[in-house]
């Protein structure tokens, strides 16, 4: 019959183990919001910087996420678009 000391320290053991694991974890998302934070910045800046030079911020953020599309879709988009622009009389 166990007196229970050896289940006690087996779960201090795990208890120790799950909190370090736990707290790496939580520092590792910590220093990459601090990272992305920062690069939210640089981004901010890149765009005042494009301002600056006569560039319009907005039309630079719609390429940027045309860009990210598949060639497919970026057609299929600008076909929408026409279609919808001509329905309006644009």
């Amino acid at each position: 019959m166990s007196d229970g000391s050896n289940d006690t320290q087996d779960n201090a053991q795990w208890g120790n183990i799950a909190a370090d694991r736990l707290r790496s974890i939580i520092e590792r998302i910590e220093r990459l919001e601090e990272e992305r934070k920062a690069l939210g910045s640089d981004i901010k800046d890149i765009y005042a910087e494009s301002k600056s030079a006569g560039f319009d911020p907005k039309v630079i953020r719609k390429l940027i996420s045309i860009r990210k599309l598949e060639p497919a879709e970026v057609e299929e988009q600008e076909t929408l678009l026409d279609v919808y622009r001509r329905a309006l009389g644009m």
